[in-house]
């Protein structure tokens, strides 16, 4: 290379969501020859490590640039707009809008939400209202541009918002037949966005959008013929451009002053707050049942973990008073130390009598159990292969064992093998949810274990949602598929259908004493009361004696999902987890406040429960519903959706 030379450097990384590529970030630069090295490295060290989450593809273009066909500009000239909330942002747009001689600056606005999927611009006929791009998914890509740069300029791999974009502004208000942009950022970080023309400038808003929220967009505004509208595309796509004189940010005094402690908290608490994901605790004035006090309303409680209605049975209440007559209250120790009595032992070989196993250990909640025993059975150097959308425990275990996480699509049994073929491993284990907790769907067994056992690796079942729920009896995943052969580690719960706390693990005795002597969340735990161990003792005999329940149960699921598709809601599931899905995250809570008004409690699970965009209400059902409950329920939220 010759050090006159041009070259342009062009970096674009991804990665998969539900099997899709999804961009996370971008970026070029126009450079000599002996900094092509330097910049290329900047590049990929920022597309790796971006806001939006870690790459898992990066291209890199390096291209030799013609000198003589570049154009050289002048950078606009910069305002800054400062406003209090992204809504006073939104009126900067119109203002600006009505400035370069649009009319109808809210029927232009209306197309942002348009651009939030798009990979490139939108260029829009201001005056017809019509798109223009050849390509409406992947838009307009304004490329080939940079800023002049001196010696001694800084080269980093941070993005700089700032001047990056009056480059991209610059280039964009020179087109030909362009009268403006409005640009939203879809880094969830940066709130600040711009409007722009060569008659005003570069107009900075401070607040375009809520924080955390990645919607984002870019808006071409073109006014012209059908001639300038393609030489507008071939100058925005092809022409090489470098501005001159692009102003560095100037920092107030007051941006410079050093960060307190909380204002990181504050920040994400706003964010919470503006994206409609902060949470809240209703308080429940009356036991744990199909109908819940709350403020001294009655409510039909439809989001509930008790799907038998157990937690309140008889039974468990006379075993809490018994057990504290006899025990008192606190364990005073861990397992392994002083806390290990008669009723912790007898509540171990209850549930290894129950799930068909050797022997079964006692873990202070299902999460830690997860997390306890992922993190005992693989060490750094082992690989864990984990279905995408397994419960929060179970990815916290398989991060702390610091072993080689490789994650297959969700139940998808095909794809599994692929991984394992592709990461070959000494130690290895298969972890699945049996059903999994936002969607209720089921997981394939017979087929996991037969790739677990080809592969000599261990398999490792939770069954938080399926014991009490599915199998003719309630016993879980094993008798739902009629499976003899026995998982290598059962975990389960005893704070869903059992209606009572903790977690456990199951399976052969030699796993048990590893996990007892090497599984940290039962090493340096105190253990459960003894009171909490007779009352879960309790409950799985009255889910052994009591089957009626798990046939109205599963009778009810059935009942239910037809009442939904009488509104068109198509949802099949066997379990007591009926999802029915909205979307947007302000759209879901709107529709659970709809219902919590007229007197049902279901929840609106949103990010980071589920994905972006994918917020639902997560309907549970009791064995105690009533049919009549049921339909009422069903013709609330068909009344509900119709109404968002």
């Amino acid at each position: 290379m010759s050090a006159e030379e041009l070259y342009s450097i062009k970096m674009r990384a991804s990665k998969k969501e539900n099997g899709t590529d999804v961009h996370i970030s971008g970026a070029e630069k126009i450079v000599e020859a002996p900094d092509v090295d330097i910049f290329a490295n900047a590049l990929i060290e920022r597309g790796m490590h971006h806001s939006k989450g870690e790459a898992d593809a990066l291209n890199l273009k390096i291209n030799k640039v013609c000198k003589e066909n570049i154009i050289y500009l002048d950078a606009l000239s910069v305002e800054t707009i400062e406003v209090e909330t992204w809504e006073k942002g939104q009126e900067e747009i119109k203002k600006y809008l009505k400035e370069t001689g649009i009319d109808n600056p809210q029927d232009v606005m209306q197309f942002l939400d348009e651009t939030y999927a798009m990979r490139g611009a939108m260029l829009l006929d201001v005056d017809r209202l019509i798109r223009l791009e050849p390509d409406k998914k992947r838009g307009i890509r304004a490329t080939n541009m940079d800023q002049e740069r001196m010696k001694g300029d800084r080269i980093g791999n941070e993005k700089n918002h700032y001047e990056e974009a009056i480059v991209l502004a610059t280039k964009v208000a020179n087109c030909p037949g362009i009268i403006g942009e409005i640009c939203i950022s879809d880094d969830p970080e940066y709130v600040t966005g711009y409007v722009s023309s060569k008659e005003i400038g570069y107009r900075r808003i401070t607040k375009m959008k809520r924080m955390g929220s990645e919607k984002g967009g870019r808006i071409f505004l073109f006014r012209g013929t059908d001639a300038e509208e393609q030489k507008a595309i071939d100058f925005l796509q092809n022409q090489h451009v470098i501005v001159r004189n692009v102003p560095k940010k100037i920092c107030k005094k007051s941006d410079m002053k050093r960060p307190q402690k909380w204002d990181k908290i504050d920040k994400a608490l706003v964010s919470l707050k503006e994206n409609h994901l902060f949470r809240t605790m209703k308080t429940i004035e009356s036991a744990q049942s199909s109908h819940i006090t709350i403020d001294g309303k009655d409510y039909v409680l439809m989001a509930s973990n008790n799907y038998l209605d157990i937690a309140s049975h008889p039974s468990i209440k006379s075993a809490v008073v018994e057990s504290t007559a006899m025990y008192g209250f606190g364990s005073g120790g861990s397992r392994l130390t002083t806390g290990n009595t008669v009723i912790h032992n007898a509540l171990e070989n209850k549930i290894a009598s129950y799930k068909e196993t050797e022997a079964a250990i006692v873990f202070n909640t299902g999460y830690v159990a997860n997390v306890a025993t992922i993190s005992a059975m693989v060490k750094k150097g082992d690989t864990v292969f984990s279905d995408e959308l397994n419960h929060a425990s179970i990815i916290d275990g398989c991060r702390l064992s610091k072993a080689k996480i490789v994650t297959y699509a969700h139940n998808d049994m095909d794809d599994l093998r692929k991984k394992i073929q592709e990461n070959p491993c000494e130690t290895g284990i298969v972890v699945s949810d049996a059903v999994f907790s936002m969607d209720g769907d089921i997981l394939k067994l017979p087929e996991f274990l037969d790739i677990c056992e080809e592969n000599q690796l261990f398999s490792m079942v939770d069954e938080a949602h399926s014991t009490g729920v599915i199998g003719k009896t309630g016993h879980g995943i094993r008798e739902y598929w009629q499976e003899k052969r026995q998982v290598d580690i059962l975990m389960g719960t005893f704070s869903k259908s059992i209606g009572g706390e903790g977690g456990y693990v199951a399976g052969e005795t030699r796993l048990i004493n590893y996990l007892r002597n090497v599984a940290r969340g039962f090493i340096f735990s105190t253990s459960l009361s003894p009171v909490t161990m007779a009352a879960n003792l309790a409950g799985i005999e009255v889910l052994e004696k009591e089957i009626s329940r798990v046939t109205k149960l599963q009778y009810n699921v059935k009942y239910f999902c037809t009442q939904l598709g009488k509104y068109g809601i198509n949802v099949k599931s066997e379990t007591a987890i009926i999802p029915v899905i909205i979307g947007d995250e302000e759209n879901a809570l709107t529709v659970s406040n709809y219902l919590y008004e007229n007197g049902y409690f279901i929840s609106a699970i949103r990010y980071p429960t589920v994905a972006k965009g994918a917020a639902r209400l997560r309907v549970a059902l009791m064995s105690s519903h009533t049919e009549a409950e049921l339909k009422k329920c069903a013709e609330l939220i068909g009344k509900a959706l119709l109404m968002k």
